[in-house]
């Protein structure tokens, strides 16, 4: 009796079972019909609160096929406040909705930290939502359904629903594709736009994360820390020239004791340790020579080290292994991957970081197509800082291209007229190179304004008189691009005195990540070049004393000298190098 009781009992359990069941199939696919968006009906049922559909659409603001994106609210390196959606190569603005009070929308937020992801069509799908001061630390998920999703969450909500207990860690290795930013996507970038790319890679550095620590990694950590809270300046420098004058002299300050560079003794000689220190290449040159004969950066002891010196000269490997007429670099891109290749089997430290901390000078055209693929992680200084040429900002550094006519004496010369005995209002002469020169000559050449004196080559003079007398007389030195964005004239007019004005669309002025360029240089879309003169004149004389004078200041920063003195060129090309290593450096 009681086995029949107790069979009878679990069939009846089964059939209760499979009631519910039916029950709950028959709410879910009411709601699927009911919705516009089924999945939301079951987000619902799982999440804390009520998500309605139209609260969730709203949070979105997405057009899926947008390659635009707007970055906002750029204020400093300290308050950069903007989102972006990147699927693939389409880039998209996120706000977060916000309700009449100002306040995040804690529902929709709620939804991120109790239910997944919905699985995406495109697999890299990336969410950032920047967190703002009140937030100690991004909250980050990790590899999720069928999407690697990066979350920084951002609300000025304090009542903002967040998971227990630390993050988790980050991803170590950032994609090779990284999502461009609509600013790219542009034909043009401004000044604005470069300074967005700059404070958005310093706050997410496209950098790996170490395979293991080291003592220079916690020195990176603290140096930071220094630096972005560095004192007010109160003397030694003049602020307008700086992003941020107090941060400058603190970075440097601490570069000064802390940094330490280990050189690599590899290479062939033909190629490496055998500097150019004439010509327009002349900064790759100067550069080598004194960063091997210094002794207060360089180490023996690699494990010591914050950076990782790779010598070698664009221009002499130019010269020693590309076959005239060929238009082929390819065995000068095998030949550094060859380098690469060696110095990463012979010791750990490039593989420690894929070359992160490793940094290399080059100022011939061809450096960022060579150095793209073996080098891309390395911080590269190149003299050809265009934006369109895969320059990353935050990681690459924008290096002077200095035309260097006597090693033996490099400050030859220096100095010019004071402003008031300026009476040319611009001048330029050189070789028709590229494409933006000709238009030059054609609007201004051949004497058609003499306040314009625009022209091709001069005649030869002994040591380049008649061009250096019309750059110590002249009120603006024009400085167009030639073949490719960058020219030995924004240089040379600081060296004389001049206000270089820069015709150059997309080009990262020098030392972007610490000058003010605005504060003592013209910049001239190329477009505008029909409008050059009123644009000039346009400049209150006040204005321009004024440039003029910033100028002079500005000078030490762009000056070689035999040995080295503090803020010249060589310490400035080392301390943009110091200060994007550890603005991109990635804690575990």
């Amino acid at each position: 009796m009681g086995f029949e009781l107790l069979k009878s009992f679990q069939v009846e359990t089964r059939r209760l079972l499979w009631l519910i069941a039916l029950v709950f199939v028959t709410v879910l696919l009411l709601q699927r019909i009911e919705l516009p968006k089924g999945n939301a009906g079951l987000w619902s049922i799982f999440s804390r609160g009520e998500v309605p559909e139209q609260k969730s659409r709203s949070f979105f603001n997405v057009n899926s096929t947008s390659d635009s994106v707007s970055l906002s609210n750029v204020s400093s390196s300290s308050a950069f406040n903007t989102s972006t959606v990147s699927q693939g190569k389409n880039t998209s603005l996120v706000r977060v909705n916000e309700d009449q009070k100002g306040n995040a929308n804690t529902d929709t937020l709620s939804l991120f930290n109790d239910s997944a992801f919905p699985p995406m069509q495109n697999e890299d799908f990336v969410l950032d939502l920047v967190a703002p001061a009140v937030a100690p630390s991004p909250v980050v998920l990790s590899h999720d359904v069928a999407s690697n999703i990066s979350i920084e969450l951002n609300s000025t909500s304090a009542t903002t629903d967040l998971p227990p207990g630390p993050p988790p860690p980050l991803v170590d290795h950032v994609s090779a594709e990284k999502p461009r930013s609509k600013v790219l996507e542009n034909e043009v970038l401004t000044l604005s736009d470069m300074s967005e790319l700059l404070i958005q890679n310093y706050k997410l550095p496209p950098t790996m994360i170490p395979r293991w620590p080291s003592k220079a990694d916690e020195e990176l950590v603290l140096a930071k820390q220094l630096i972005e809270n560095a004192p007010l300046l109160n003397d030694g420098l003049y602020a307008p020239l700086y992003r941020n004058a107090s941060m400058f002299k603190r970075s440097y300050e601490l570069m000064e004791q802390m940094l330490r560079v280990y050189i690599y003794k590899e290479g062939d000689r033909r190629i490496f340790h055998r500097p150019p220190l004439e010509g327009i290449y002349a900064s790759e040159g100067w550069f080598m020579k004194l960063m091997e004969a210094n002794k207060h950066f360089v180490t023996k002891r690699p494990k010591e080290a914050h950076l990782f010196y790779i010598p070698f000269s664009s221009r002499q490997l130019e010269e020693t292994l590309y076959v005239p007429n060929s238009h082929s670099h390819k065995n000068l891109i095998q030949h550094l991957k060859d380098y690469v290749d060696l110095i990463s089997s012979k010791y750990p430290f490039w593989n420690r970081t894929e070359g992160s901390d490793h940094f290399l000078v080059a100022c011939h055209d061809w450096a960022p197509a060579e150095t793209r693929r073996s080098m891309a992680n390395c911080i590269r200084a190149l003299c050809n800082a265009d934006v369109k040429e895969h320059f990353q900002f935050g990681k690459d550094v924008s290096l002077p291209e200095t035309f260097v006519r006597k090693a033996r004496n490099p400050l030859k010369d220096i100095g010019g007229k004071p402003p008031s005995k300026r009476q040319t209002l611009a001048f330029y002469a050189g070789n028709m190179h590229g494409y933006l020169r000709p238009i030059l000559l054609q609007h201004w050449g051949n004497n058609h304004d003499p306040d314009m004196q625009i022209f091709g080559k001069l005649p030869r003079s002994k040591d380049n008189k008649n061009y250096i007398n019309y750059m110590k007389s002249s009120k603006y030195c024009i400085c167009p691009r030639g073949y490719e964005v960058n020219s030995p004239r924004v240089v040379e007019a600081i060296f004389y005195e001049c206000v270089p004005v820069i015709i150059s669309d997309n080009f990262i002025p020098p030392f972007f990540e610490t000058l003010n360029w605005e504060s003592f240089a013209v910049f001239v879309a190329e477009k505008d070049i029909p409008n050059l003169k009123n644009i000039l004149l346009s400049i209150p004389e006040k204005t321009f004393f004024r440039m003029h004078m910033r100028v002079k200041k500005v000078q030490q920063h762009f000056l070689w000298h035999p040995k080295p003195v503090k803020y010249d060129l060589f310490h400035m090309i080392l301390h943009s190098i110091w200060y994007n290593r550890v603005f991109q450096y990635r804690l575990r």
